[in-house]
């Protein structure tokens, strides 16, 4: 018998691909502003799993918060792919 993907099933049960930015400063460098990109299946418009792990941050992280943005893929599609039309070669 096949085995589903797991991530599959997830995106059948009502989750979907969520990236979250945030940034946030540093306590020894309060005026430099930094990113973190953290993706994940998580639930629209809830978002439990990236509260957990924002949670998570606020407890474990000595780092302050300053902005989180969020997209998240809505549908489940067919998968895309496009050719690049170029060559890059490193010596």
């Amino acid at each position: 018998m096949m085995e589903i993907d797991r991530d599959f099933t997830s995106q059948l049960n009502g989750k979907r691909l969520t990236t979250a930015e945030i940034l946030y400063y540093l306590p020894d460098h309060p005026s430099l502003l930094q990113s973190f990109l953290w993706q994940t299946n998580d639930m629209a418009p809830r978002y439990p799993r990236l509260l957990r792990f924002l949670s998570f941050w606020r407890q474990e992280i000595h780092a302050v918060i300053h902005t989180v943005r969020i997209a998240h893929r809505g549908l489940i599609g067919p998968a895309e792919w496009s050719s690049a039309d170029i060559e890059l070669r490193l010596n």
